[in-house]
């Protein structure tokens, strides 16, 4: 992976970073000064999202764990499983968030369900990027099994030699 590339993916990373603290700081100062004014149940809402964003910046930090590994060429390691295990849960997490945030939209969606059918689809949708992973997480193994049975048949080798 290229310094232009993860420099690239750091810079995005860190603006995201600072931009889910940005939406928890203002949702956090929603809370305290903000009351409700009974058009949606906005403290639900405001909970759900603060947690959603931390379900994000769990996925960000290991990312950039990930990242880093990457760059040291040490990703294809036991470690490496520990950060993509997290970023599936992190993803899950999200993905229930999101099935939250349809219950509670939801009783102001009785005139058109469509809204509340597609915000279920998105939460699918959410889960199956888990499952993405999941399959990523998967090569991931095979290609740790592949590069430790490489490191022994050359060890072997250099043994014959």
């Amino acid at each position: 992976m290229g310094k232009l590339t993860v420099g690239a993916l750091r810079a995005v990373l860190v603006v995201v970073l600072a931009g889910t603290v940005f939406v928890q700081a203002l949702m956090v100062w929603a809370l305290a000064a903000d009351p409700e004014d009974g058009s949606l149940p906005l403290t639900p809402l405001r909970v759900i999202t603060i947690l959603g964003m931390v379900s994000a910046q769990v996925a960000l930090v290991c990312v950039w764990r990930l990242v880093t590994m990457v760059r040291r060429g040490t990703v294809f390691s036991h470690a490496a499983f520990r950060y993509v295990d997290v970023v599936i849960g992190a993803i899950v997490a999200a993905a229930l968030v999101w099935f939250a945030v349809t219950i509670v939209n939801a009783p102001g969606q009785r005139d058109d369900p469509g809204v509340t059918v597609i915000m279920g689809g998105v939460g699918v949708a959410i889960l199956g990027v888990a499952l993405l992973v999941l399959v990523l997480r998967m090569l991931l193994a095979q290609a740790v099994a592949r590069d430790v049975e490489a490191a022994q048949m050359q060890a072997e080798l250099d043994e014959v030699i």
